[in-house]
């Protein structure tokens, strides 16, 4: 097949759709399929496309965002681009304006167009000083997916979330972590020394982007309620955002080590024993996936992938939405207590073996093959690149 897929974040932006994205786009090609990947010019180079035709429109940063792009509408080049050369079926993973004009085109072109709920951008905007824009927000995200013919979620209770809000063509596609580069071998007690922890020095770890929708001041709470039991405990923070330089400033103490990818990041999320995730606006949470994998135990709201792979009492905690006195009482439960974190810590990892990349992508182009009208040949595929 020749699959669009157009996407607003790219790496080496960091994110959870950014990185989703683009293992889906790298695991079709692959397989065999043509890859018509369209998404915003970057400051900095993307990340490798080989294999694929790429086509470079114009973007923006977000105002208090910079980390955050969107793409321009770009109808016209996508009209005589898909004329031109017309994809089997397009993927839009993003909503924004370049999504948009896909989206648009798809349409008259008569392409069979899937879109991804990634991002629940309603429940952002109250973050940033625009609530009162929440219900505009919502009510173009829902007249965004209902034109498609799916729109693809990662648990089934965001799909249910989203049936009430009227989008009624939900289908499933599970989120994948890389097992290999997230495992608990990576555990680096150099590092660890460098954060001041020794091997029984409990690390508390935050991983993701370090912005005002993320809940941050919960997660300093939990840790400084730790660190009333445990004083030696030490609160590492993976990752970057427009919260960052304040955190840093009103907390000198705790560890920032600012973006990390590949091996580096795997390093630093095993060396961490314990992850109090405090968001509640994810629609996800692909970091959840990434410390489970390398045997860090979770404090989690029960929502997104914490309600999905998380086993409470098992790998960590998984807390009523909301309830923030017990997500503080569940991070000092196990963060005081060495022997039941070592436990957890080795019980985390186990849910996360059927979530391997090449099953995810498996899924994907059986959904793609179906939207397109097509049977699932992919061995025929494999076979002829043989």
């Amino acid at each position: 097949m020749r699959i669009g897929i157009i996407s607003e974040t790219w790496p080496p932006e960091i994110n959870g759709v950014a990185l989703t994205v683009h293992g889906l786009a790298v695991g079709l090609a692959a397989r065999g399929h043509g890859i018509d990947l369209v998404r915003p010019r970057q400051p900095q180079p993307g990340a490798g496309a080989d294999g694929m035709d790429e086509m470079l429109t114009r973007g923006f940063a977000l105002p208090h965002y910079p980390g955050v792009r969107l793409g321009l509408p770009a109808t016209r080049a996508l009209r005589h681009r898909w004329e031109r050369q017309r994809p089997d079926v397009v993927y839009i993973a993003t909503e924004g304006p370049l999504g948009g004009s896909a989206l648009r085109v798809a349409r008259r072109l008569g392409i069979p167009a899937a879109t991804g709920f990634h991002t629940r951008f309603d429940h952002y905007a109250g973050h940033y000083g625009l609530g009162w824009a929440t219900p505009l927000v919502r009510a173009y995200l829902r007249r965004f997916h209902r034109r498609a013919a799916a729109t693809l979620v990662p648990t089934a209770a965001l799909g249910a979330e989203l049936a009430t809000l009227g989008v009624d063509n939900v289908r499933l596609l599970r989120r994948a972590v890389d097992t290999r580069l997230f495992h608990p071998d990576r555990r680096d007690p150099v590092l660890r020394a460098r954060w001041g922890a020794g091997e029984d020095t409990p690390v508390v770890l935050y991983l993701g982007r370090i912005a005002a929708e993320k809940n941050l001041a919960l997660a300093v709470r939990a840790f400084e309620a730790l660190r009333q039991e445990a004083p030696a405990a030490r609160f590492v923070w993976v990752g970057d955002g427009p919260e960052r330089a304040a955190l840093q400033a009103a907390h000198p103490d705790y560890v920032f080590t600012g973006m990390q990818v590949g091996e580096a990041l795997a390093r630093h999320v095993a060396s961490a024993d314990l992850f109090p995730f405090p968001s509640l606006s994810e629609t996800f949470g692909n970091v959840v996936l990434e410390a489970l994998a390398a045997g860090v135990a979770l404090v989690a709201f029960d929502t997104g992938a914490a309600h999905e792979h998380l086993r409470d009492g098992v790998g960590g905690a998984r807390i009523a939405p909301g309830d923030a006195d017990a997500f503080v009482r569940a991070t000092v439960r196990l963060g005081a207590n060495p022997a039941r974190l070592r436990r957890m810590r080795r019980a985390a990892r186990g849910s996360m073996a059927q979530l391997s990349p090449d099953a995810v992508v498996r899924e994907f182009e059986t959904l793609l093959h179906e939207l397109a009208g097509e049977p699932d040949h992919a061995h025929h595929v494999l076979a002829a690149r043989a």
